[in-house]
């Protein structure tokens, strides 16, 4: 344990052990990577560096890609300064009918009827309120892995500001991603069948 607590190292080994994961060493430039499964969906945490010198961010990352059946996609967000300037600017917020809910989040996608059916999950909606900053996605493939996948490939992508030490956090944001993959699949949106997953 470090003179602030657990490294990421120890946290996340133990996020490994306790949800059945494995955890990759990192080399010199990039850090240790979780590859959890749920059902055959593999589902990656890792962490990325942007910037130079004395002006670095680090940010906390989860993938799960799968086999899109639809071409359905979201971005799920906290309310702050800024979503309200991107209210200003036209962007459109989607409701789904919970009104605490849709108070305390900014919803858009390409579909209403499904971002409905999606968020009356209560278990996602409970998930998500636990996030005191979380920014989820359903989007095509973005490259980060060494396969491209092919054109009905999709992920399931969240990202976060800093490395989370927290381990019931990170326990919680698995949970999120396994019942939102389970409930795409309900939905006939995401195919059950496996994907797999090479780091570059």
């Amino acid at each position: 344990m470090g003179l602030f607590g657990p490294s990421k190292k120890e946290v996340w080994e133990q996020l490994s052990r306790e949800i059945n994961a494995d955890y990759i060493e990192g080399g010199f430039f990039k850090g240790g990577v979780v590859k959890a499964h749920v059902d055959n969906w593999i589902v990656m945490f890792d962490t990325y560096s942007v910037g130079s010198s004395n002006n670095v961010r680090t940010y906390t990352r989860i993938r799960a890609p799968f086999k899109s059946m639809d071409s359905f996609y979201f971005k799920i967000y906290r309310k702050g300064l800024f979503s309200d300037l991107g209210k200003l600017l036209g962007m459109q917020d989607i409701s789904v009918g919970y009104g605490e809910f849709d108070d305390d989040f900014i919803i858009k996608g390409n579909n209403e009827e499904l971002l409905i059916k999606l968020f009356s999950n209560e278990k996602i909606r409970e998930l998500l309120e636990l996030q005191k900053s979380i920014y989820l996605e359903v989007k095509d493939d973005d490259g980060f892995f060494i396969n491209q996948f092919s054109s009905n490939v999709d992920e399931l992508y969240f990202v976060v500001n800093g490395v989370i030490r927290d381990i019931e956090r990170l326990k919680d944001l698995y949970e999120l991603f396994a019942e939102v993959l389970k409930e795409l699949c309900v939905m006939s949106i995401a195919s059950s069948e496996q994907v797999e997953v090479d780091l570059k």
